[in-house]
């Protein structure tokens, strides 16, 4: 009786290959959700880069923008993929109350400035402008870069006028980033207004 050796259907590196991608993404979403941003206090980096507001190309300057008060600066990883369309979305509606507390928005995104002129036209509905970051160099600076693929991280930063770095928030769902900025810009203002009215009463004659 003959016998044929049968070559197994599964093999060592079948299964090795796939469970590293699945480790790596896993390590990805771990790190994008849970890693430390730059710190709160720490000087934000100033920045220029090509910017789109409702299709129109423009240079932005954070620095100019932090002369009018306070700038959430976020990042995410691509413009039309479902989850930063869902924040695109988000920050667009809210957008009112970001002004009504005298703050302004701006996205960054490693994508070129001909897909952001879409998208900001069609995802943040021309309320707020969209930077091209195409070398991850502003990500890369605010901490905000994955390190396995090329994509920005998704999180959000409020820079007071002053520069300093006063909230920071890195999860990979687009859930949180919109309601969270705004409370702590609103804790800002607050503390803002309790300083002034302190330095008021301070400068009155003691009874």
């Amino acid at each position: 009786m003959k016998y044929f050796y049968r070559r197994p259907r599964w093999s060592w590196m079948g299964i090795f290959v796939p469970l590293m991608g699945v480790l790596a993404f896993a390590g990805v979403v771990a790190w994008s959700s849970a890693r430390a941003a730059l710190p709160i206090g720490s000087t934000a980096p100033m920045f220029v880069a090509q910017a789109s507001l409702a299709g129109k190309e423009f240079s932005f300057r954070l620095a100019d923008a932090l002369r009018r008060g306070p700038v959430v600066v976020y990042f995410y990883p691509a413009a039309f993929t479902r989850g930063c369309t869902i924040e695109a979305h988000d920050f667009a509606e809210a957008m009112d109350s970001y002004h009504q507390l005298g703050a302004s928005v701006i996205g960054v995104s490693m994508d070129d400035i001909a897909t952001l002129d879409r998208f900001s036209v069609s995802e943040c509905h021309g309320k707020f402008p969209v930077a091209s970051d195409p070398g991850g160099r502003i990500a890369q600076s605010y901490d905000s870069r994955m390190p396995v693929n090329h994509y920005a991280s998704r999180t959000s930063y409020v820079i007071a006028p002053d520069g300093r770095i006063i909230f920071a928030y890195s999860a990979l769902s687009p859930d949180e980033h919109v309601r969270r900025t705004l409370d702590a810009i609103r804790g800002w203002r607050a503390e803002q207004g309790g300083a002034t009215k302190a330095a008021i009463q301070g400068m009155q004659p003691a009874p």
